[in-house]
């Protein structure tokens, strides 16, 4: 079943109070072609094609999507293939799902330097939780991991944290067998193990970055935050998904390759505020205070926010991952023929007038002129 189109779209407010934005707010070159980007998403300026009837004289015409990851609109089919990727990575085993937490009095700091604190962030975490997996006296195995990076609530604040998938268990040290987590389905590691030494790793190479001169300072120096950060306990959520793997890379799939949200979750949208669903109800901004939310989780330039380790990264696929299956008994996915999909449609596939319903209608590309195309793009 198709779902409904939006009533309201963050290009709306974007090509509403854009201007007033940007005066008022200084955006990085990524945000500024984010936003270009999303005004321009599915409008005239990017070209698209023309659905003509041969019979009678209905057209209809289809314009193209940015494709930029910050985009609402954009990136369904790269989420769907994403998806069946990792769901013919996984390994028939329970899985856990793991989350750590950036601490409040480091958001600043993350604000401030997102590529470098992000990649500690994602980097930190994975290679906590294989290391403490290695340990002979907790698991003994490498375990595999993907890792996911998040910088937001349903309510669009900064709160950098990582969604690990971890499998419950993993291949022994000399590859001759898998070892299934000894703790049962009640919790993969001790949280509070791997709070600590995240918590010691992170730290460390925070202040081997700043030594190297790649952080940017902020009105509180590190230095003055590490006592309070070494005092608390850093927050690490662990629970076994309850609906399976595939459930649970379907729930981090909706944000692989989107930023903070949907146009569904847009309520209303006047001149005056934006009302926005939330997990605790219904949450009003002011506009420009709705788009300085929204903007400051686009990702750096380049960044890759979903990466794995352990077993899963990419130098273990042929080896250690094709050991696991090989030990796990794992089919070859191309041999089962229920699996295999049924070829997609071709783009040109010609389909019934909604008009006359006699004619079909015949798919011919929109051509704009490169002058016009380039004035029709939003550039503030």
């Amino acid at each position: 079943m198709t779902e409904p189109r939006p009533r309201f779209e963050v290009a709306q407010i974007l090509r509403e109070h854009g201007e007033a934005f940007l005066s008022r707010y200084p955006v990085t070159p990524v945000q500024r072609k984010a936003i270009r980007a999303m005004v321009a998403c599915r409008t005239a300026a990017l070209g698209g094609h023309l659905d003509r009837c041969t019979h009678c004289d209905y057209t209809q015409p289809s314009y193209n999507s940015c494709r930029h990851r910050a985009c609402p609109k954009c990136q369904g089919q790269r989420q769907r293939e994403w998806i069946a990727k990792q769901a013919e990575r996984a390994l028939p085993v329970p899985y856990f799902h793991v989350v750590f937490t950036l601490p409040a009095a480091l958001r600043p700091l993350a604000a401030a330097n997102p590529k470098v604190v992000y990649a500690l962030l994602l980097n930190t975490a994975a290679r906590t939780v294989v290391e403490l997996g290695k340990d002979p006296r907790l698991l003994g195995a490498e375990v595999g991991v993907t890792a996911v990076l998040h910088t937001w609530t349903t309510s669009l604040h900064l709160h950098p944290h990582v969604h690990l998938i971890v499998t419950a268990g993993g291949l022994a040290q000399d590859a001759t067998r898998w070892v299934p987590s000894r703790w049962g389905a009640c919790y993969l590691l001790p949280v509070k193990a791997l709070g600590r030494r995240f918590r010691a790793r992170f730290l460390r190479r925070l202040e081997r970055a700043e030594r190297d001169g790649k952080l940017q300072s902020t009105d509180v120096p590190l230095a003055n935050l590490k006592p309070a950060l070494y005092a608390k306990d850093w927050v690490v959520y662990a629970k076994r998904p309850f609906a399976g793997v595939r459930q649970l890379y379907r729930y981090l799939g909706r944000y692989t390759h989107r930023v903070g949200l949907t146009n569904h979750r847009l309520l209303a949208v006047t001149p005056e505020s934006i009302a926005l669903r939330t997990r605790n109800g219904t949450a009003r901004f002011a506009p420009l205070e709705f788009l300085r939310r929204f903007l400051q989780h686009v990702p750096p330039k380049g960044f890759v926010r979903v990466r794995h380790f352990g077993i899963f990264a990419s130098s273990n696929l042929r080896t250690k991952l094709a050991r696991a299956r090989e030990l796990l008994s794992v089919e070859d996915e191309e041999s089962k023929p229920s699996d295999r999909e049924e070829p997609a449609e071709t783009p040109d596939a010609m389909t019934d007038c909604p008009r006359c319903l006699f004619g079909q209608l015949r798919r011919e590309e929109l051509l704009l002129p490169t002058l016009a195309r380039e004035e029709a793009l939003w550039d503030p």
